[in-house]
């Protein structure tokens, strides 16, 4: 039930996230500056965290040894790639196409991947079948995120680019959430599993701003004095990557995935009410579907059904 309940929770503060952080971007006029930003945050908030614990620090010692021994390949190393290509996509797309269609389009890509993900058994709850009850909880998901959207939708021309970034950052959110559960499972903490995550993350995105400015593309943007919650989506990063390493071992990566959803599109609905003053029938409507894709994903049948044999 605690593990349910957490990827809720951190699905609800994603909607933050995407505001905090396309906001900022907007600010500087930078998606990349903005992202490494998020993520320098992130970086030197798991960092002076795992230093000052005796039990964190003994969590990297444990994941070095993991590494010696190989309990752990090096390319498992790497979910922080893809959380930067997940806030990459998120600073440059959501002043762009807002943040309905960069839901619609990250949760299409994670919904389908997590399947493949869960498939391969490449997250530490092993291999789950494909079977016709995950395939049904999948588009569920993916309709619960169209139908709450749908109404915030305008007919302006979108960058097609932009819409594909978001898909294939979807897709890798279920990949960086099942090697980072593999993370957590040899170190033993989810803290160390964000902080490597973060330290992969912001070196990419820190050389990638470094070369773009050197060549002329970007010009770097003072940062702006406040308010403060422009620098908030860092730390929602933090929440997240630690919670969803520790819960993916529990639950797998497609339930995970759409647990997230839901809380996702409750935390979007909340801010609409908070900052808007009013609710989206539509969302409210998508946030019904998506409690309906997680029970479905959660009741176990009585008999394997016929695509079972894929496993």
């Amino acid at each position: 039930m605690i593990p349910t309940i957490a990827a809720f929770f951190v699905g609800g503060l994603t909607a933050i996230q995407s505001r905090a952080n396309g906001s900022l971007a907007d600010v500087l006029d930078s998606g990349l500056q903005a992202a490494t930003i998020s993520f320098c945050i992130g970086l030197l908030l798991t960092s002076i965290i795992v230093m000052s614990s005796a039990k964190l620090r003994l969590g990297v010692t444990r994941l070095r040894t993991a590494i010696r021994g190989r309990q752990i390949g090096y390319w498992e190393l790497f979910g922080g790639f893809f959380g930067a290509l997940f806030v990459l996509s998120q600073s440059l797309s959501v002043p762009v196409i807002g943040v309905a269609l960069f839901s619609v389009a990250l949760v299409s890509g994670q919904s389908a991947s997590a399947l493949i993900v869960d498939r391969l058994g490449l997250g530490p709850h092993g291999r789950q079948p494909v079977t016709l009850q995950r395939i049904l909880a999948a588009l569920i998901g993916v309709s619960a995120v169209v139908v709450a959207v749908s109404g915030r939708l305008d007919s302006a021309e979108i960058p097609i680019w932009l819409v594909a970034l978001c898909f294939v950052a979807g897709i890798g959110v279920s990949v960086q959430q099942a090697i980072n559960g593999r993370v957590r499972d040899v170190s033993g903490e989810p803290l160390v599993a964000a902080w490597l995550n973060f330290v992969v993350g912001a070196s990419i995105l820190i050389l990638v701003f470094g070369v773009m400015v050197l060549v002329g593309t970007v010009a770097p943007r003072a940062l702006p004095s406040g308010p403060l919650w422009l620098y908030f989506g860092g730390v929602v990063g933090v929440i997240f990557i630690a919670t969803t390493s520790w819960v993916v071992g529990k639950v797998g990566v497609l339930r995970l995935s759409l647990l997230a959803i839901s809380g996702q599109l409750v935390g979007s609905l909340v801010l609409d009410l908070v900052v808007n003053g009013y609710l989206d029938a539509p969302l409210i409507l998508g946030v019904i579907l998506a409690f309906m894709a997680v029970i479905v994903n959660t009741i176990q049948p009585k008999k394997p059904d016929a695509l079972t044999g894929l496993e």
